[in-house]
């Protein structure tokens, strides 16, 4: 048990990291990461003993990773308009987010995307495709044999596709996400339009506690009238957007005239344009980045943006 705390710093970003993929909440996957050090510290109290601590820590996170997702699915489907990950910003949270790297397998994007996948073959695709465990290893993870660990990875590959499309440079991703606060902010209009793709695609995730769109918005005319009308509404009462970085890529912060966190907003580029933008204004999925500010409470002062 000794050893075990003493480890406690080196596997939790990777019990953490498997977490988060799997639900793509931050409370949930802190839920999932502590019972996992309670199961391993009972197993040791016990007198198993652990030959492989980074093996064994996947093992207990992934399975109550699973577990956790079965009956998150049933809340997510009663959700109220699009369901957004709580996301990680590094700037705001160093704590868990800056335990390990953002890289784009944990993109806003992707785990949307992943939530098309049962949660056995979310857990497979992750620990194949993001910690490159072989077959074997996998099987003995999810307990399930290799060849339908193959399948459960071939499905999940299938129904992913390409997966989220990205600008390959970071550096290019974040001029792009400057010129496009630059010009939400600036009121222009054709400016932002040219930094939009065609068939972009503006998601908003209220969860019915926050004013927040019940339907994804389409389109770069649609979008860019939406947002330089947020921003008409929500300047004069001194809300402000902040550039940051979320889930690896580059974002915006949404902030009320007292300092209190209202949003963050994930900008999605590739091919040299925006071409999804995800807002989160879900207080409760936001809690763990600070003080979050009561936007409904704005909204009836007629102040500040939907």
């Amino acid at each position: 048990m000794t050893d075990l705390a003493q480890a406690h710093d080196d596997l939790r970003p990777l019990m953490f990291s498997i977490a988060y993929r799997m639900l793509g909440s931050v409370a949930e996957a802190e839920d999932v990461v502590q019972d996992a050090f309670l199961k391993m510290h009972r197993a040791l109290a016990e007198g198993t003993e652990l030959d492989s601590p980074d093996a064994y820590a996947t093992t207990v996170t992934t399975r109550l990773a699973i577990d956790t997702l079965r009956s998150a699915r049933v809340r997510r489907e009663e959700y109220v308009g699009p369901w957004l990950p709580e996301p990680l910003v590094p700037e705001r949270a160093p704590d868990p987010a800056s335990r390990f790297e953002l890289e784009d397998s944990v993109s806003v994007a992707m785990l949307v995307l992943m939530e098309s996948l049962s949660p056995v073959e979310r857990a497979v695709f992750i620990l194949r495709e993001t910690l490159g465990y072989d077959y074997a290893e996998i099987a003995a993870v999810v307990g399930q044999s290799e060849a339908t660990c193959r399948q459960h990875f071939s499905r999940a590959h299938k129904r992913l596709g390409a997966g989220p499309r990205f600008e390959a440079s970071q550096e290019r991703r974040d001029e792009l996400a400057a010129a496009f606060l630059g010009a939400v902010q600036g009121g222009g209009l054709e400016d932002l339009e040219q930094l939009l793709a065609d068939d972009v695609v503006f998601y908003g995730d209220g969860g019915g506690k926050a004013p927040a769109i019940r339907t994804p918005m389409h389109g770069s005319v649609a979008v860019a009238r939406f947002l330089l009308g947020l921003v008409r509404r929500g300047g004069p009462a001194g809300v402000s957007l902040q550039p940051a970085h979320a889930n690896g890529g580059p974002a915006a912060l949404t902030i009320g005239p007292d300092g209190a966190l209202l949003g963050v907003l994930t900008i999605e580029v590739a091919d040299g344009r925006i071409i999804a933008l995800h807002n989160q204004i879900n207080p409760d999925k936001l809690q763990h980045l600070g003080r979050v500010g009561d936007l409904n409470a704005l909204m009836r002062e007629g102040t500040t943006p939907a």
